[in-house]
C-alpha cells in the first residue's frame, strides 16, 4: 500500500508549494523515503519537490496523459528508483478548479478521487477569522467523493489569531494538523512564468528547502499527517511501465530503415539521443528520458550554456522548455554548440523542440543569434499565452504521423515571426479559445519545433518514432 495524501488549497497563492515541499523535506529528515508528485502541467514546482525528496518530481495531469494513466504513473513514480514510504501530491490552483470549460477535469479534486487519496487543505488565513472554517466547510462539502482529512493554517498572525481559527474549525469537525506563522524570508522568488527554477538558484534553493522542512516539522503534526496518508486504501491498478508503454504503442506511421543483421545497431548498440538540460532548459518530464531509453536510445544530457559539443555519436536531440530568454546572451555566445546543433539538424537527424527549444532553434532571440535551424525571429513580449490545447498533426514528422491527435499545453511570453524563406510546414492545427482554427509550430526535414508542451507518457509512440529516426540517422553515417 502506498501511503499518500494530496496537498490542496482554496486557490493559488495559499502556500501549497511551500507546505508540500516542507512536508517532503521534514519526512525525509526523519528517514522516510518520500515520493513527490504535482498535479497539472507545471515543471517548476516538481524541481523544489525533487530537491526535498532526493528523487524526481513527477507530474500527474489527466489532460496530458489521460485519466486512465494517472494511477499507473503515480505508482511508477512512488516505486522509482525505490519504493517510497510516503507520497505527497501537490495540487493545482484551487481544489475544484479544472480545465477551462471541462468542469472538474484535471482539477486537484479529480486527481485526488482517481488516487483515492485524502486531502490536506492549506488555507492562507491572512486577515481572516471564522470565515476560514466556512471556506473549508464549503470545499469539503462541494464534492462528497473528495475526503478532506485535515487543514494546515498558513500565515497565522498571532497566538490569538490561531486560537480563533482552531475554535472555528473545531465546530465543523475537520482537524487542524498545523499552523504556520508568516515567514516572508522563505518565499521563493518569482518572475514572468512563475517561480524561479531550482537549477537557477542552486545553493540558495537548497537552503530554502531545508528551512521549509524545519519550519514545517516544528509547526505541523507530522505524525497526524502520516496517519492521514496511511488511511488511503490499497490501489489495485499496476504501476505504469516505460517498456510496456513503448511495446504497446500504436503504429507511428513513419517508416525508417531497420539495421541489417551485421550492423552494430542490430547487435545492441543504442543510438545516442541528447536531451538539453542545465539552467536554461529545466522543463522536462522524467518519463521522457525513461521512454526514450525504453525505446532503445542511450540518453545523454547536454547543457547549451556550457557544453561546446554534442555528446559523441549524437543521432537525435530533444530540447524541452525553460527560460532561454533569460540566458539569451550566454546561449548566443556558445557559437560552437549552436553550429553543432545546426549541423545535426541539417544532417537529417531528428530534433524535437518545445517552446524554449523552438526559440533556441530560431535564427535569433531578442536580437541575439541562435542556432538558425529555423528562419524565425523570436522576441519576448508582455502577453502571456497560456492554456490546454487539443492539437492535430498537420503532416507526418519524426514524432507522429499526419492526423495524430494530442493534448498539450502552451505557456510562454514570447512570439515568433517567420522569415520570408522559412521553408517549413506547420506542426499543429487546433481551435483557439475564440473558436478560430489556427496552425502553430514548424516541421522541416526531421526537425519538429513548437510552443506546444507534450507529456510523452500520454503519447509513447513519439518515443518509438523518434528513436527509430535516430537509429536511421546513426545508420546513414551523415551525422556531423
Amino acid at each position: 500500500m502506498v501511503a499518500r495524501l494530496v496537498v490542496a488549497a482554496p486557490a493559488s497563492g495559499h502556500g501549497k508549494t511551500s507546505v508540500a515541499t516542507g512536508l517532503l523535506a521534514a519526512f525525509a529528515a526523519r528517514g522516510l523515503t518520500v515520493s513527490p508528485h504535482k498535479i497539472g502541467p507545471d515543471y517548476i514546482d516538481p524541481g523544489y519537490h525533487a530537491l526535498a525528496a532526493g528523487r524526481p518530481g513527477r507530474t500527474l495531469d489527466p489532460w496530458l496523459v489521460g485519466e486512465e494513466r494517472i494511477v499507473g504513473l503515480f505508482r511508477h513514480g512512488a516505486a522509482t528508483p525505490v519504493p517510497a514510504d510516503l507520497a505527497v501530491v501537490e495540487g493545482v490552483m484551487g481544489l475544484h478548479d479544472g480545465a477551462a470549460g471541462r468542469g472538474e477535469f484535471s482539477s486537484t479534486a479529480h486527481v485526488a478521487r482517481l488516487l483515492d487519496a485524502p486531502v490536506l487543505l492549506v488555507v492562507d488565513c491572512t486577515a481572516m477569522g471564522r470565515s476560514a472554517a466556512a471556506i473549508v466547510a464549503g470545499l469539503a462539502g462541494f464534492d462528497p467523493r473528495v475526503r478532506v482529512g485535515g487543514v494546515v493554517l498558513n500565515r497565522v498572525g498571532s497566538d490569538r489569531h490561531e486560537m480563533i481559527l482552531r475554535e472555528a474549525l473545531a465546530e465543523i469537525g475537520i482537524p487542524v494538523l498545523g499552523a504556520l506563522r508568516r515567514h516572508d524570508e522563505l518565499a521563493t522568488p518569482s518572475r514572468h512564468l512563475g517561480l524561479v527554477p531550482v537549477a537557477e538558484r542552486a545553493a540558495e534553493a537548497v537552503r530554502t528547502v531545508r528551512a521549509l522542512g524545519e519550519v514545517v516539522a516544528e509547526a505541523v503534526d507530522l505524525d497526524a499527517v502520516l496517519a492521514l496518508a496511511r488511511s488511503a486504501p490499497e490501489l489495485s491498478e499496476p504501476a505504469w511501465s516505460p517498456s510496456e508503454a513503448v511495446r504497446y504503442a500504436p503504429p507511428v506511421g513513419v517508416n525508417f530503415p531497420e539495421p541489417g543483421p551485421d550492423h552494430p545497431h542490430k547487435q545492441g548498440t543504442r543510438p545516442v539521443v541528447a536531451v538539453a538540460g542545465g539552467a536554461a532548459f529545466t522543463f522536462s518530464y522524467a518519463e521522457t528520458a525513461e521512454l526514450l531509453t525504453a525505446a532503445g536510445a542511450e540518453v545523454v544530457t547536454v547543457d547549451p550554456l556550457h557544453d561546446e559539443t554534442l555528446p559523441p555519436g549524437t543521432a537525435g536531440l530533444v530540447i524541452g522548455g525553460g527560460f532561454p530568454e533569460v540566458y539569451a546572451e550566454q546561449l548566443s555566445s556558445n557559437a560552437a554548440l549552436r553550429r553543432a546543433v545546426s549541423q545535426l539538424a541539417a544532417s537529417g537527424a531528428p530534433v524535437a523542440a518545445e517552446c524554449a527549444g523552438l526559440l533556441y532553434l530560431a535564427r535569433e532571440l531578442d536580437g541575439r543569434p541562435m542556432c538558425g535551424v529555423l528562419d524565425v525571429e523570436a522576441t519576448m513580449t508582455r502577453r502571456l499565452t497560456l492554456g490546454y490545447r487539443e492539437a492535430t498533426a498537420v503532416g507526418g514528422s519524426a514524432l507522429l504521423p499526419a492526423g495524430a491527435v494530442v493534448r498539450g499545453h502552451e505557456f510562454h511570453r514570447t512570439t515568433t515571426s517567420p522569415g520570408a524563406g522559412v521553408g517549413s510546414a506547420a506542426a499543429w492545427r487546433w481551435s483557439g479559445p475564440d473558436g478560430r482554427e489556427r496552425t502553430e509550430g514548424f516541421v522541416t526535414g526531421n526537425v519538429h519545433a513548437s510552443y506546444l508542451h507534450l507529456h510523452w507518457a500520454g503519447n509513447p509512440q513519439i518515443a518509438v518514432s523518434f528513436v527509430a529516426a535516430a537509429r536511421a540517422a546513426a545508420l546513414s553515417g551523415t551525422r556531423p
